[in-house]
């Protein structure tokens, strides 16, 4: 009797386990068939509108002119009348030089025109013939014209209004090979930028554009498109456009690091939020997913244009009205399915 309770016992406590185990068994699987939590995102429809074609370049301020004084003919220097820094006009003497080949030349002219004269007036009784009287002028003539350039390389000018900006000799020097003096006209002052051939027919002098200088900070100053030279380099695919840059104050020298924006105009281009906008590591291409019918994304290359605000405008990738993720972005990839906040 005592042996057929202990049977029943048993029996209970093995089933009641049993249960147990089955009933646990069944809410695991019941976890495990639960439909996963998709993405929550919030999306944005992209729209088209106008956007200031806006370009920059970085160039070197260069001067109006340059020119270089020194004399033609070989000669010691005796004086320089000017320095560095110093503010020249047209035809103001700069550099006087040796004058002993002009004091010869002088006299040299002093007796042909005496000859000449004298020329003159056998011609006159019949003494010699106008062929020698022709002669005796030519050689004259020579000798003044040479006067003249022993003149002008005796005492040095400036051709031009402008700075003094290199001294090379002291007085007593004997120059060689490089200038006594350089002059530069700054004032305006010019700026060379190489523009691509796709605004080639979209730049016209006259144009204002914005420039910028970086020793002055963000003060903006304001050139004029001056020169748009009319061939097209084969190799690099740009022109030469010269920005001239008024300059009264001469406050821009030559060598300053200017930033040349030019605005081309408006275009109609698609615009997305920054906060959109994907790049994709170890390439640096941007991306930006794109919400389908059916709420799943799609991974799309973009092409960037300029930035401005919190905005891209895209070149191309995408299309006006479509809709591009802005907030979610974090863990999606080609197809994932999205739940959209509002």
């Amino acid at each position: 009797m005592n042996k057929n309770k202990l049977t029943k016992l048993f029996s209970l406590t093995i089933a009641a386990i049993l249960f147990v185990s089955c009933g646990g068994n069944k809410e695991n699987n019941t976890e495990n068939t639960t439909t996963p939590e998709r993405t929550r995102v919030r999306v944005e429809q992209v729209q088209v509108r106008p956007v200031e074609q806006l370009q920059s370049f970085t160039a070197t301020v260069e001067a109006e002119a340059v020119n270089n004084i020194a004399a033609g003919i070989p000669a010691r220097i005796r004086r320089i009348l000017v320095d560095v820094g110093q503010t020249v006009r047209r035809g103001q003497p700069l550099v006087e030089m040796d004058r002993t080949n002009l004091a010869q030349q002088q006299v040299q002219i002093e007796t042909l025109k005496r000859d000449y004269a004298r020329f003159q007036e056998l011609l006159a009784i019949g003494g010699i013939s106008q062929q020698q009287v022709d002669q005796m002028k030519a050689q004259l003539d020579v000798a003044e014209a040479q006067y003249n350039n022993l003149s002008e390389n005796t005492t040095l000018v400036s051709p031009i209004n402008g700075v003094v900006t290199a001294r090379n000799y002291d007085p007593g020097d004997m120059p060689a090979g490089i200038p006594i003096l350089t002059v530069q006209s700054i004032s305006p002052v010019k700026i060379l930028i190489n523009v691509p051939e796709s605004n080639f027919t979209r730049i016209q002098r006259g144009m204002s554009v914005d420039v910028r200088l970086d020793v002055f900070g963000d003060e903006t100053f304001t050139g004029t498109v001056s020169l748009v030279h009319p061939t097209i380099d084969p190799l690099t695919r740009t022109f030469r456009t010269e920005i001239t840059l008024p300059n009264a104050d001469l406050r821009v020298r030559p060598g300053m690091f200017a930033r040349v924006t030019i605005n081309f105009g408006d275009v109609e281009r698609v615009v997305v939020p920054d906060r959109s906008v994907v790049r994709q590591q170890g390439t640096g291409d941007r991306y930006v997913f794109t919400l389908n019918s059916n709420n799943t994304v799609s991974y799309k290359k973009v092409e960037l244009g300029a930035r401005f605000g919190n905005e891209f405008e895209v070149i191309s990738g995408i299309e006006a009205g479509e809709r591009v993720v802005t907030e979610g972005l974090s863990g999606l990839v080609e197809g994932t399915s999205v739940e959209v906040v509002n």
